[in-house]
């Protein structure tokens, strides 16, 4: 961690006096809260060290590359540093317990005196509100295990049982929040893609190849072609004569025509695509693109025309062959690489496309350990073992009893949990144990309990982070799930019960 540099706050704005609405009330309440949290886990102070200890390192980088020596951040530049760090801390909180969008939430944030007085850009000068590249940006600014560093110390603080009544105004809470009791299920968090029709991914290659085209094209880089948009609309009447096919009466038949027609179209625009590249790559001098530009739009189409095949294959397959595709190898979008294909056998949907996550709960709501999975996952019994190993390692301990369904069950599991002395309360496989265990009061009482953990998943997907998931990238998913975890649990916890003294305090 970097060293901190005093600074003396600044002068800020006084909230108006709003009345008349009781949602605005509870919203303000719960932000006033949360910003108590915040100081009283000092987790503010962890934000800035990190900001300063990532700054300095990229500045000494920096330095090395021009051939000088490493050289100390002056207390200005670090406490420059430590206020935007702690922007950034506010800013990605609010904006996941608002849940809107990077767009929405800059807008909102210019608009609203209380978000303004929460992320402390309300100065008196000047309100400076973060646009929405700089929103995204900032939310990368920290890795992930520092994220989930912060959420552990936040839980660890309102779990540990607090010696005397000075440990026990730390988070302000009547009572320490227990972990004995631990919750877990999976759920598929689904990626923003739409349903992988196979000949649906040639309409997307050829949007995105005829669209980079375009832009080389503008630049006065030309090659004999019709104009991109022929292409496109080519491609398009191909896909509604495809949707019609079904009402036809040799539909079969139909399909593979078009299909063919497709391919054909599409060998076509791949090769003007890669003349276009080649074009860019000899003279792109002559453009105003910068180095970096010509990379995005050369990269865009590389990563299509790298797919392509794949693409052309996996439809002949399915279309013309009439032959099925393995899972392992299928391909469901040209733009998300790291999803899979999760059967969950729902009577709404009977596959989901994206990743899998693994949401622990106790039993107050508490999230205290989850997973992103970037590969698919055989089992959900495979997950029990790391979970908990995981919970040692954050918290020191071991939860008193376990509850999932029976997807948790397994031969290796309850040998697991009964070494481990670990009460064992997932729903068994076997109906002759379900029906044996369903008379034992504290099984029953648990597994009623593992309903709220279906609700605590659908608050975290709908609420925090939007479904389906907007963000690009597996590590971009992963960051996106840490953050809506983090405000989610703050919710939470600002929402149990506190200590006299604090009400008092919240009260005045």
């Amino acid at each position: 961690m970097g060293e901190i540099v005093a600074f003396q706050e600044e002068i800020r704005q006084a909230l108006p006096n709003v009345t008349g609405n009781a949602d605005y009330k509870i919203f303000r309440k719960t932000l006033a809260r949360i910003t108590e949290l915040i100081k009283l886990s000092k987790i503010d102070r962890l934000v800035m060290a990190e900001a300063v200890r990532v700054s300095q390192q990229q500045y000494d980088l920096k330095r090395q590359a021009a051939g000088q020596r490493p050289k100390e951040l002056t207390n200005k530049e670090k406490t420059r540093i430590q206020h935007r760090a702690r922007q950034v801390l506010r800013c990605g909180i609010a904006r996941h317990l608002t849940g809107d969008a990077y767009r929405e939430f800059s807008c909102r944030l210019a608009d609203s005196a209380l978000l303004q007085n929460f992320c402390l850009i309300d100065r008196l000068h000047q309100i400076k509100v973060p646009s929405k590249s700089k929103l995204q940006r900032d939310e990368a600014l920290f890795e992930q295990g520092f994220v989930q560093e912060i959420i552990a110390e936040v839980t660890g603080q309102a779990a540990q049982a607090p010696e005397s009544p000075q440990d026990r105004q730390r988070l302000g809470l009547a009572e320490a929040v227990s972990l004995e009791q631990y919750f877990l299920d999976t759920t598929c968090l689904k990626a923003n893609i739409h349903f992988p029709v196979d000949w649906v991914l040639l309409r997307d290659a050829t949007r995105t190849l005829m669209k980079a085209v375009r832009l080389i094209r503008a630049e006065g880089l030309l090659n004999r072609m019709q104009g991109p948009q022929v292409f496109i609309g080519q491609m398009n009447r191909l896909c509604i004569q495809m949707t019609n096919t079904r009402r036809q009466k040799e539909a079969k038949r139909c399909r593979k025509r078009v299909l063919r027609l497709m391919k054909k179209l599409m060998a076509k625009v791949a090769r003007h695509a890669v003349v276009h590249r080649e074009l860019l790559m000899k003279r792109r001098e002559q453009t105003r693109f910068t180095e970096k530009q010509a990379a995005q739009i050369i990269g865009r189409i590389d990563s299509v025309l790298e797919q392509l095949p794949r693409a052309i294959y996996q439809a002949h397959e399915r279309i013309i062959g009439e032959r099925q595709v393995p899972n392992r190898t299928k391909l469901l979008s040209l733009y998300e690489k790291d999803i899979q294909v999760i059967v969950r056998g729902k009577a709404d949907t009977e596959a989901e496309f994206g990743n899998s996550l693994l949401v622990g709960e106790q039993a107050d709501g508490i999230i205290v350990d989850w997973q992103l999975y970037k590969d698919k996952v055989p089992s959900d019994s495979g997950l029990l073992r790391q979970s908990l190993e995981r919970m040692v390692t954050r918290y020191g301990c071991h939860p008193v009893s376990v509850t999932g369904d029976r997807g948790f069950d397994s031969a290796a599991n309850r040998r697991y949990l009964r070494k481990q002395a670990i009460e064992n309360n997932i729903c068994p496989r076997s109906v002759a144990q379900l029906q044996e265990r369903t008379q034992q009061a504290s099984f029953c009482e648990n597994q009623k309990r593992r309903g709220q953990t279906e609700a605590r998943i659908g608050i975290l997907k709908n609420r925090f982070l939007g479904n389906p998931l907007k963000s690009k990238g597996f590590a971009s998913r992963q960051m996106r799930v840490a953050w809506a975890v983090l405000a989610h649990n703050l919710w939470v916890i600002a929402r149990l019960p506190r200590t006299e003294t604090q009400r008092q305090l919240q009260a005045a």
